[in-house]
């Protein structure tokens, strides 16, 4: 079912970069239909919104009103769950919280001999868009994971939205966003929901910035109207590359491998290991399980189209293949990872050992399970608290710093041919 490759092959390295190839372009239909939207909710606001709300969503408003849900609603969805869920969500919260507040940083600055002032003033960002998957899907773990970050870093007001097809309200994100504390919640989705945290209508107001994970409208959506707003990613299909040495049992790296399949059929689920008798116990693994799975169909899709065992020849090029695959979760199920850590350079989470499967990241371990995806781990990283705040630099300079500076600016100045530059640092020279 899962293809298998040898780093001994000599075409390794073009089989490799084939299989983890992820295109991300737009389709040009599909991107164009977006535009549409955006254009509309940006020309007509709420009554664009509403009959794009009706049209994809099948649902009757009557009034802009019905888009919005009172905090009490969603203090109602909290109650109402089971006490072993209230556990879950509120504990889940609560080490989301912890982890990210130690990400919190300060502003800072320090004075030059000559009494100049230089330094950083970090400030959140007033009003930030949360954009929640509604529909088949529900994802109470993503309201936590993007709304905590924003509320420790200190943001003025957090916006949700969130589909509602057939009006039906998932209890769970909505009890979530009362555990967040999201301000505000608006039962709308797609490229229109993002387009109106973007422009703003006369119901909702505009954000500083969109963040949360959609289908591909969403996506090319955010797209859009970057740069009026700014946006967490674009993120594409989820990732988990395991390094195995054969000491985890087999069953569990299988279905570790499954936890990612099962998001779609262009998931991917890569697994190195030196050990061709554990690939061989994997593979086992993999059959017997996958008939257990109620998503057997996408899980099986996914492992045949982009999953791949690869015999390496030892731990040590596991992390170098591994490094250059840059995955989204990278499991460490070996005996001794911390050997292993100093080795990774790129990866957006790093699970340390057999019993730190990707899924506890996923809900309640602390980190952010907002992860950079299709290799951007070699230059961007999870979802966190720096993501909602800004700097800004300070500069202070003294009347004897002007002197020394003053000169230096205006010989470069002069040398780019700006001489009002030059002149406005040279006005300040003392004659």
């Amino acid at each position: 079912m899962m293809r298998k490759l040898n780093s001994k092959d000599k075409d390794f390295l073009v089989q490799l970069n084939r299989l983890t190839a992820f295109e991300a372009a737009q389709d040009p239909t599909l991107d164009q239909r977006v535009a549409d939207i955006v254009g509309q909710v940006k020309l007509y606001g709420d009554k664009a919104l509403i009959e794009y709300t009706e049209q994809f969503d099948r649902r009757q408003i009557h009034h802009v009103d019905e888009l919005r849900l009172s905090k009490e609603e969603c203090k109602k969805a909290f109650d109402a769950l089971s006490e072993t869920q209230k556990y879950a969500l509120t504990t889940a919260a609560e080490r989301i919280r912890s982890f990210h507040e130690k990400q919190k940083s300060e502003g800072w600055t320090y004075t030059e001999e000559d009494g100049t002032v230089l330094g950083q003033k970090i400030t959140p960002l007033d009003r930030v868009g949360i954009y929640v998957p509604g529909g088949k899907a529900a994802y109470p773990s993503s309201v936590l994971m993007n709304a905590i970050p924003a509320k420790v870093a200190g943001v003025g007001q957090i916006i949700m939205v969130v589909p509602t097809p057939d009006n039906i309200k998932n209890p769970l994100v909505l009890a979530a966003a009362y555990v967040a504390g999201v301000d505000q919640v608006f039962t709308v989705g797609g490229a229109q929901a993002v387009a109106a945290l973007a422009y703003g209508t006369a119901s909702i107001p505009a954000v500083d910035k969109i963040v949360g994970p959609g289908n591909a409208y969403v996506a090319a959506a955010k797209r859009r109207v970057f740069g009026v707003v700014g946006i967490d990613m674009v993120a594409g299909p989820s990732e988990i590359l395991v390094i195995a040495d054969g000491t985890t049992p087999a069953d569990w790296v299988a279905m570790d491998l499954f936890s990612q399949a099962e998001h779609d059929e262009i998931a991917q689920a890569i697994l190195l290991c030196p050990d061709f008798d554990y690939l061989q116990q994997i593979e086992q693994s993999v059959s017997r399980l996958l008939e257990t799975m109620p998503r057997k169909e996408v899980i099986s899709a996914s492992l045949r189209s982009r999953g791949a065992m690869i015999l390496v020849e030892n731990l040590e090029e596991a992390c170098t293949i591994s490094n250059h695959i840059a995955p989204e979760h990278l499991e460490l199920s070996v005996a001794n990872p911390e050997e292993l850590l100093d080795k990774i350079k790129h990866a957006g989470a790093i699970f340390m050992g057999q019993y730190s499967s990707e899924s506890l990241g996923d809900y309640c371990a602390g980190p952010n399970h907002v992860l950079p995806t299709g290799r951007t781990a070699r230059f961007a990283s999870p979802l966190g608290v720096y993501d909602f705040q800004k700097r800004s630099s300070i500069i202070h300079v003294s009347q004897r710093g002007a002197q020394r500076l003053g000169h230096i600016a205006s010989q470069l100045a002069h040398g780019e041919g700006l001489v009002a530059h030059a002149r406005s640092a040279e006005f300040r020279l003392e004659k």
